[in-house]
């Protein structure tokens, strides 16, 4: 009934997959309440922490900033003029109330309390007498409330505060948000169905399907649930060509999942995270109504984004351009979309599929989604938030405070909050466990208090200990996940190993009469594991990805020797995972032999004798704690054999590193080759000192061995006009002696200046590594697209 969580998981065979026409039994289980789950691990409930201490007071510092709250009280004024942000920008702060509802549920904070109840009072101050509620057409268009459910998201704000009303209630008891939203729910069923005087319409982008039936699930009224049975089973009629006086002929209603009747979908399209909202709600509805059409559809869909459009890290969506899907296998790494709310929505979808059938092949996606996209949607410190997830950075994509459209953050911490809700699930004889997290759950079987401890380091171990605590004996079922991920897992029960325990649906069924005490120990085991795609994912053909347990990794250049696009991981090569407490608050770290190209001097030289790859080694991190540290690039996808040497001159062999650099700084662009049209060019990757200004900073190459050099060329980037980055007052090469930085003996000056190569040529100098100093002006910074350099022979 609450949240549903977030996770993709390990791709399923098609043989292990449902026929298309296969109609299954229906379990709908019952989800543990997270208010009877006490997580106590190392590792999510510091993650929890930081959550409840930082980022959910940071995200109602950000939205009232952003003027979302200043727009509840315009609202209530009257007024009509001031609005801030975009239409849906009520929604954020419904997701911010949602967040806090579950926080306040597990851990009682006063002033976080007090700050939910004078927002939810300044919400209802702005609900019309009739039960409206929208800042937006409240402030901006009184006059045009339903006139464009395709794009104003007047049904998708509704459904969010349905969300927050309904945590909220169950969080605190308190009916304040539960009122207001019963009365916007009645307001809008009396607008929207079947009956007389009633209109046809469905939102824009689905949302509200999924939160009627979490409203109808605690108030019980019957009109709230048939209203989300009309927006579902209605989408799809070309409603929005109408709306918006396009001839069908010429309507495509992909982006919407409007283009055919609901129960026709073969395939996940158009904007992504409104794909698997609706899927969501679809199943909530087909769960109570056991319509077969409607759950044909959902599994025919579900099978073409597991096996065709989801990427590893268990997200979805690789288009910027729709913020959604493309084709079948288009999964592109480095411009990857895999917005971190299209994760959250998958993790939903799919642990609702887990309660509706009781099979373990969904939760292994929620498992995967929330270890690896949306746990990647928020820095280590909770300050900090990514909205678009690529697979690989050169080392410009950084996570930012907030957005102008802010969804991802509140969603994020709202999934964090609500964790505990995904682990478990009951049914009439047993009590299922989804996810191995430390702590303790109570669940009610057969009309029995159950309470299960568990004991674990997952996701690092795969061991995981449970103990029933019982006031007396009882007879139940207990039931393990299986990963997908994992083979050769076993069980034992008080000291015995289980010799053949009894698998259903991925899960290990254990029925005995339980003890007060008993123990049960499941073992999981977790090798490093290289992940190949499909080879119609022409992106990653030839790569590997690695894994282990739940945990995707990726390699970042801040724990390479060399740089990260040289380097590769030969299918041949040992990995071993090291345990890093020290490191990106507590992880397990892959490490093992890379390869990388020779580096041979090809100065003076045209042909050669292949020269065998070098032997490195590389450190790869879990994909989630990437961009905590120092800028620079990442993969997940790496090759297994080294890409050519790469053309140009010495400084393209060289490995970069600089005196200072912030968070939008990537050292690693001024030797990419990539020739600006300006001085003013301002790419993705720039190498800058910016906001030191004035002083004396450097940037560096160094070679693994002595190399001779001669000249150098440099191209100075000015964004006047835009920024402080201005040309040096002079700038110099020095190089290594030794232990000692000595300047080159220059022929002639050295030439400032715009738009250009500012070159010097020097007494060649053998030197394992050197340095172009510059000098600032005073007040300015000053920032490099290009260094070169070169040999005598070049």
């Amino acid at each position: 009934m609450l949240l549903a969580a977030c996770c993709l998981a390990e791709p399923t065979a098609p043989s292990a997959l449902a026929a298309a026409n296969e109609v299954r039994p229906l379990l709908n289980l019952t989800p543990v309440p997270f208010t009877q789950v006490h997580i106590k691990d190392a590792f999510w409930a510091p993650r929890r922490d930081t959550n409840r201490k930082v980022s959910v007071p940071h995200s109602f510092d950000m939205l009232e900033k952003a003027g979302n709250i200043h727009n509840l009280e315009l609202a209530a004024a009257g007024a009509h003029e001031g609005f801030s942000g975009p239409v849906f920008m009520d929604s954020d702060l419904y997701k911010a109330i949602e967040s806090a509802s579950y926080v306040l549920a597990t851990d009682p904070d006063p002033v976080l309390a007090k700050r939910v109840d004078d927002v939810i009072a300044k919400i209802a101050a702005a609900q019309r007498p009739d039960g409206y509620l929208d800042t937006y057409f409240e402030v901006v268009e009184p006059n045009k409330r339903w006139t464009n459910l395709r794009d104003a998201h007047e049904l998708y704000c509704a459904g969010h505060l349905f969300e927050a009303a309904v945590a909220h209630y169950l969080a605190t008891g308190k009916k304040t948000l539960l009122n207001v939203a019963t009365k916007y729910a009645d307001y809008i069923a009396s607008i929207f169905g079947d009956g007389p005087g009633k209109r046809m319409g469905y939102p824009g982008h689905p949302e509200i399907e999924l939160a009627l039936v979490k409203l109808w699930r605690v108030t019980g009224e019957q009109r709230y649930f048939d209203l989300a049975r009309f927006f579902v089973e209605n989408r799809g009629r070309g409603f929005f060509a109408q709306e918006h006086g396009i001839p069908l002929e010429k309507y495509d209603g992909t982006y919407w999942q409007d283009n055919v009747p609901i129960r026709e979908h073969t395939a996940i399209v158009g904007h992504a995270v409104r794909a698997a909202y609706l899927m969501s709600g679809v199943v909530d509805v087909a769960a109570q109504t056991h319509d077969e059409g409607l759950l044909r559809m959902v599994d025919r869909v579900w099978r073409n984004t597991t096996q065709k459009r989801m990427y590893v890290t268990g997200g979805i969506g690789p288009s910027a351009s729709n913020e959604g899907f493309t084709t079948d296998y288009d999964l592109p790494n480095l411009t990857a979309y895999q917005e971190t709310c299209a994760s959250v929505a998958m993790a939903m979808w799919n642990h609702r599929l887990g309660l509706l059938y009781g099979d373990s092949r969904y939760v292994d996606h929620v498992e995967l989604a929330l270890y690896n996209g949306v746990l990647a949607g928020v820095s280590l410190d909770g300050k900090r938030f990514f909205y678009v997830n690529p697979l690989a950075s050169r080392g410009t994509h950084h996570r930012s405070e907030w957005f102008g459209c802010a969804c991802c953050p509140p969603n994020v911490t709202r999934t964090l909050a609500f964790l505990g809700g995904y682990a478990y699930a009951t049914s009439p004889n047993g009590l299922w466990v989804n996810l191995y997290i430390q702590g303790d759950a109570t669940a009610d079987i057969a009309g029995r208090d159950v309470k299960l401890s568990v004991k674990t380091d997952y996701p690092w171990d795969g061991t995981v200990t449970l103990t029933p605590h019982l006031a007396s004996p009882a007879k139940f079922e207990l039931r393990l996940r299986v990963p997908g991920w994992c083979s050769g897992a076993s069980v034992s029960v008080n000291g015995r190993r289980v010799a053949r325990p009894k698998m259903e649906r991925g899960y290990f069924v254990l029925e005995r009469t339980w003890q007060n005490g008993d123990s049960v120990v499941l073992n999981l085991p977790m090798p490093v594991q290289r992940i190949e795609a499909n080879p119609n994912v022409q992106e990653d053909r030839g790569l590997v990805a690695l894994k282990r347990g739940p945990i995707v990794y990726c390699l970042e250049g801040c724990d390479q020797n060399e740089p990260l696009d040289q380097m590769a991981i030969p299918l041949t090569a040992k990995i071993e995972a090291v345990r890093r407490p020290d490191l990106l608050g507590g992880v397990v770290v892959l490490k093992g032999d890379a390869a990388v190209a020779s580096d041979a001097n090809w100065s003076g030289v045209l042909y050669r004798p292949v020269a065998p790859p070098r032997k490195v080694q590389f450190t790869a991190v879990p994909y989630y704690a990437w961009d905590n540290r120092e800028p620079g690039p990442m993969r997940v996808w790496m090759p297994t054999v080294p890409p050519p040497p790469l053309a140009g001159g010495l400084h393209k062999m060289a490995r970069v590193s600089i005196s200072f650099q912030n968070d939008n700084c990537t050292p690693q662009a001024i030797n990419d080759g990539v020739e600006p049209r300006s001085s003013g060019d301002h790419p993705g990757a720039l190498c800058h000192w910016w906001p030191h200004k004035g002083g004396t900073e450097w940037v560096q190459y160094t070679w693994t061995k002595p190399v001779t050099v001669s000249s150098a060329s440099v191209y100075w980037f000015d964004d006047t006009g835009r920024g402080e980055c201005r040309l040096p007052a002079s700038w110099e090469i020095q190089y290594l002696d030794g232990s000692e930085w000595k300047p080159v003996a220059a022929k002639g000056g050295y030439p400032v200046k715009l738009d250009g190569w500012c070159s010097v040529e020097f007494a060649p100098v053998t030197t394992p590594a050197l340095r172009l100093v510059v000098a600032m002006q005073p007040r300015w910074a000053a920032g490099v697209h290009e260094w070169r350099v070169a040999g005598p022979d070049d």
